[in-house]
């Protein structure tokens, strides 16, 4: 029989420690397998030169390609097993849409892939534990770190006319803290909010953290070198 957690917010609905173990078990196990089907779309597109150059000539092309299975998915996030083929399928297309950006560091200074794995990793451990073993309310945190995503796409489409490379350094560390805030958040509501069958909708969520922040570390470390 589980231990029920009863948070601070009264309108969090309660669930029992097991259906929160379920869930746990689910959805960082489905984070596992999307980050290894991303590296193999990276693995495949940095073999086939033409699809690395079509994700450069048709970047509205790619972002259509990989967020029509992100919808399906969390449209159908109940219809087992068609829930995670497309979440996969979306993890491998965004996988063949971020190979230029890794074969790019790969040609110029392959260490620096490493290192933003090892940093990411370290970055979302550490997110991870706070998440679960703080008491805090993290409930505001979604809405306040959505506003920066917002803020931040529309600074890094200004600077895609002023190709600024100190502006294009902060935004990357601009990108790490608030992804690193929803990493936080969205691992608040897997404690709190989520049931067990929500899994497909808590594991996009933590990847997309995940994803956004070793792609940022990345470009800071290649920056930093570059000086």
């Amino acid at each position: 029989m589980g231990v029920s957690y009863r948070p601070l917010n009264p309108s969090i609905v309660v669930r029992t420690g097991a259906e929160r173990a379920t869930l746990v078990r689910r959805t960082y196990t489905l984070v596992f397998a999307s980050v290894l089907v991303t590296m193999a779309g990276v693995w495949f597109a940095m073999g086939q030169p033409r699809l690395m150059e079509s994700v450069i000539r048709h970047p509205f092309i790619t972002a259509l390609c990989t967020l029509a299975p992100l919808f399906l998915a969390t449209r159908m996030r109940n219809a087992f097993p068609a829930n995670l083929g497309l979440v996969f399928l979306f993890t491998f297309v965004e996988g063949i849409a971020i190979s230029p950006i890794v074969y790019l560091y790969a040609r110029t200074n392959p260490a620096l892939i490493g290192q933003a794995g090892i940093l990411t990793g370290s970055t979302f451990g550490a997110l991870t534990l706070y998440a679960w073993l703080s008491r805090r309310d993290f409930s505001a945190w979604g809405s306040f770190f959505m506003i920066g995503v917002w803020v931040l796409i529309a600074t890094s489409l200004l600077n895609l006319f002023f190709q600024n490379q100190t502006a294009s350094l902060w935004i990357s560390g601009a990108t790490v803290l608030v992804f690193g805030g929803l990493l936080v958040f969205d691992t608040w509501r897997i404690r709190n909010q989520y049931g067990p069958d929500d899994y497909v909708a808590a594991a996009v969520a933590i990847y997309l953290d995940l994803l956004n922040m070793f792609l940022a570390i990345l470009h800071l470390l290649g920056g930093r070198s570059r000086d």
